[in-house]
């Protein structure tokens, strides 16, 4: 799991994360455990895939996090 945390940061905003924007990161960090527990040490790009399969299944703040940022 402390790898997630790291996750999410990456995917939606690069290497450019500030401090400040830290708190949006953990939008998508309970649906990441629940949905796609299994593909975590995939990559990122595996885990975006399994949070787009399950679209319709993540909370509003995670799938606003996901709109908002082009996935």
């Amino acid at each position: 799991m402390a790898r997630f945390v790291f996750l999410i940061p990456l995917l939606l905003y690069g290497s450019s994360v500030s401090a400040q924007q830290q708190p949006g990161h953990d939008a998508c960090a309970r649906d990441v455990s629940r949905f796609c527990r299994a593909v975590m040490n995939n990559g990122d790009g595996a885990v975006l895939a399994c949070l787009k399969q399950n679209r319709t299944r993540l909370s509003k703040s995670c799938d606003k996090m996901l709109t908002d940022h082009g996935q």
